[in-house]
């Protein structure tokens, strides 16, 4: 073989095993970026529209009790005060969303993260939350707690 023959075959093995390992490269780096992006960048989540659902029977709540059920995605709390009304109201703090506790000797509603407490109806009284928790309306039929959605109209 003449020396510029080798030369030329040295220059194509040369281009292929640069081509070679800068594929490899880039797939190295999207294997590694690809998780990541997936991990930071959330899936769309479908909205799911309920309107109201069945929370269970009068005879489920004693008086000053509470019970935590999910209204679509999100908890809901729903208390049957001393007097044997019913309140639901949405179950994370406007603070930063934690999950509140319905502390049935005060009739107060309690957010354990940063102390935070709402009144009875909803109405934040102390600590950090900025805003009162959002209300659902409470229907009884035929002895069974139905809650649903407040009309905003």
């Amino acid at each position: 073989m003449s020396q510029t023959k080798r030369s030329e075959v040295k220059k194509e093995r040369r281009s292929f095993l640069n081509t070679l390992l800068k594929t490899g490269l880039v797939a190295w780096v999207a294997s590694v970026i690809y998780p990541v992006a997936r991990f930071l960048i959330p899936p769309k989540m479908a909205k799911l529209n309920v309107s109201s659902i069945e929370v269970g029977l009068i005879s489920d709540f004693p008086k000053s009790s509470s019970k935590i059920v999910r209204f679509g995605r999100k908890p809901i709390i729903v208390i049957r005060k001393e007097s044997g009304d019913f309140k639901a109201l949405e179950a994370t703090c406007t603070h930063l969303d934690c999950n509140v506790q319905f502390k049935s000797e005060t009739e107060q509603i309690w957010c354990a993260c940063h102390n935070g407490l709402y009144d009875i109806e909803g109405k934040n009284i102390s600590g950090p939350p900025p805003k009162p928790l959002a209300q659902f309306k409470v229907d009884i039929a035929r002895e069974k707690i139905i809650v649903s959605q407040m009309d905003l109209s």
